[in-house]
């Protein structure tokens, strides 16, 4: 039988590969140059509420509860609270593991920094390219819902406003795709109504730009502002939710609540796969993580406390809405996709309770935005700092102590998803992206017990290695189901643009990322042998 040539370039090249990052090392680099430690407990709760509550409650729960406008998914009806409850419990499972991540390496990055720790470099960097997906795409999906919102608040001011501001040209505040199949719904061809430079059609969502350029403005800032901006939107946004319960509460009628699941398990299943967009940002939090001032005890608390009070949210606004509105057997109104508990109160003639939701829906995705656009640039500053990106992305503001080339250039990226992304599609590739990190972190978590099992864990996992494996088992659960059910251009397009992602971060990692490792690698080599010489020498001259 043949041997292995494990000093053979190709077993060299696989090496590489699969080595894994000390800890020790990511901790010390973070704190020679890291950012600034300004988070509190309080702070962390306040972002990951700010993240988690936003696009979910105001927008997606729709879709989630009488299934996609185009018949493709099918809805969970009532059961959606069963749905709701069935996504919290895949969090909770990776929620742990991230807490016990968090806190025995404090680090920016994340899921990226976790898994080049457990798995090594190849991997760590191909979940750093699924988490810009998770990120930076679900930061276009937010911006393209904060338009909707935007749009359903500003028709109340009909009376009020210039009718071209209260109705502009929806090729003005759409991609180019949603604006041609809106065009098409009224019979009316694009070709005459979009205008276009040298033959290319022009489609901008206004809105969804100018608000990615306000929280980039905010982020660059400071992080400590933004935490403050993120708190006042999560006051305003609470308290519309807590006025939509209260008052809908009154006008719930229990038949709505039959059939409780008019799609059976297909339906409560592919509704747990559409709101867990709703989960996406606690583990945000972990990429903050070298921002905080405790993280060994604050963010554990931040990350499941704000799962928690999040959940409970949920459960009660899609009780109230589905009691409030059919969502099943009738035809289900546009305005229950786009707007749906302002859409609800303006069914029961409660207009000023749907002005004041309007409201507070666009002070909850600007809350998600400014958190989803810190995520992204924490893993790609992450991602710089191991040599994946170029070295001009680890700068830091001389002023406001934040890496204020990456956020300006994560919210230019943002303005050109804005472009091209549906909501639909950029929520659907956001989950796919959420649900890869999210099991690489269960099984990292039990890779890391296995080869470092005496590093210090200020919070460990309970009843390891079996919630873990339900992490695994109910997030790959949900997202084949999803890839098995769904149907419709929509979901086929966003399936197959994740799978060519994945392809395009390994092709980039073997043509640029893998090169400018080995070239840092030598580097730091030439520097200890000059280091050593000029020791010699001075050892000599004494």
């Amino acid at each position: 039988m043949a041997k292995i040539n494990f000093t053979s370039p190709l077993s060299q090249v696989l090496k590489k590969m699969i080595t894994r990052k000390n800890p020790d090392d990511a901790l010390a680099k973070a704190e020679s140059g890291g950012l600034e430690k300004t988070l509190g407990v309080w702070d962390l709760i306040i972002l990951g509420v700010g993240a988690i509550i936003g696009s979910g409650i105001f927008a997606v729960v729709g879709i989630a509860a009488a299934g996609s406008p185009d018949g493709t998914s099918p809805g969970a009806g009532p059961a959606l609270i069963i749905s709701m409850v069935v996504a919290a419990i895949a969090c909770v499972f990776s929620a742990l593991c991230y807490s016990e991540f968090a806190t025995m390496i404090p680090v920016a990055g994340g899921a990226y920094t976790y898994t080049f720790a457990t798995l090594g470099e190849f991997a760590a960097w191909i979940v750093g390219w699924i988490l810009m997906l998770e990120y930076a795409i679900g930061f276009i999906a937010v911006a393209c819902a904060w338009t909707n919102h935007f749009l359903q608040f500003i028709k109340g001011f009909s009376n009020i406003l210039p009718a071209w501001f209260v109705n502009p040209p929806l090729w003005l505040v759409n991609d180019f795709r949603s604006a041609v199949k809106a065009y098409s719904a009224q019979g009316i061809d694009y070709h005459s109504v979009i205008p276009s430079i040298a033959g290319i059609p022009i489609c901008v969502n206004l809105p969804a730009i100018i608000m990615i350029g306000i929280t980039t403005l905010i982020l660059v800032k400071g992080t400590k502002d933004s935490a403050k901006m993120a708190g006042l939107m999560v006051a305003v946004k609470l308290g519309v939710i807590a006025l939509f319960v209260l008052a809908g509460m009154f006008y719930v009628k229990p038949e709505n609540w039959t059939p409780f699941a008019p799609n059976s398990l297909e339906g409560v299943f592919m509704g747990a796969f559409i709101i867990f967009f709703a989960y996406i940002g606690f583990d945000a939090l972990a990429t903050a993580a070298e921002e905080c001032k405790n993280p060994q005890k604050d963010l554990p608390i931040g990350i499941l406390g704000s799962l928690i009070v999040t959940t409970v949210v949920y459960v009660l606004v899609a009780l109230v809405l589905t009691g409030m509105q059919p969502t099943s057997g009738v035809a289900i109104p546009e305005g229950i996709f786009k707007a749906p508990m302002a859409y609800a109160m303006s069914a029961v003639h409660q207009n000023w309770v749907a002005g004041l939701i309007s409201i507070g829906s666009l002070a909850g995705l600007t809350s998600v935005l400014i958190v989803m656009h810190m995520a992204s640039t924490r893993v790609l500053f992450a991602m710089s700092r191991d040599n994946f990106l170029p070295k001009v992305f680890q700068k830091i503001h001389p002023k406001f102590n934040t890496p204020h080339i990456l956020t300006i250039t994560v919210g230019i990226v943002g303005i050109l998803g804005t472009l091209i992304l549906d909501l639909n599609v950029a929520a659907s590739l956001c989950n796919f992206g959420t649900f890869t990190s999210f099991i690489i972190v269960c099984v990292a978590i039990l890779i890391l017990r296995k080869v470092d099992p005496d590093r210090p864990r200020p919070f460990k996992v309970p009843f390891c290695p079996f919630l873990p494996i339900l992490g695994i088992l109910c997030c790959g659960g949900l997202m084949i189901f999803s890839m098995v059910i769904a149907k419709g251009d929509s979901a086929i397009l966003s399936t197959e643009m994740f799978i060519v992602w994945v392809i395009m971060g390994a092709l980039i990692y073997g043509t640029y990322g893998y090169q400018s490792n080995r070239k840092a690698e030598i580097l730091v080599e030439n520097n200890e042998k000059i280091a050593g010489k000029n020791e010699q020498i001075e050892a000599g001259i004494k």
